[in-house]
């Protein structure tokens, strides 16, 4: 998806072509990021705690 709106925010096309493929790409990296994101946060209520029971 990611690589998608790239291609179609770089080509010439329309304005509004090139708008939603801005959207996409936008809505595409939010997607990516926020899953590492929620992953890291995850994994890290599985490590032991320092000191603790």
């Amino acid at each position: 998806a990611v690589v998608g709106s790239i291609v179609i925010t770089g080509l010439d096309h329309p304005s509004y072509i090139t708008l939603l493929g801005a959207i996409a790409l936008f809505a595409s990296m939010t997607n990516l990021v926020s899953g590492f994101l929620i992953t890291d946060r995850m994994l890290k209520m599985f490590k032991p705690r320092k000191g603790g029971k």
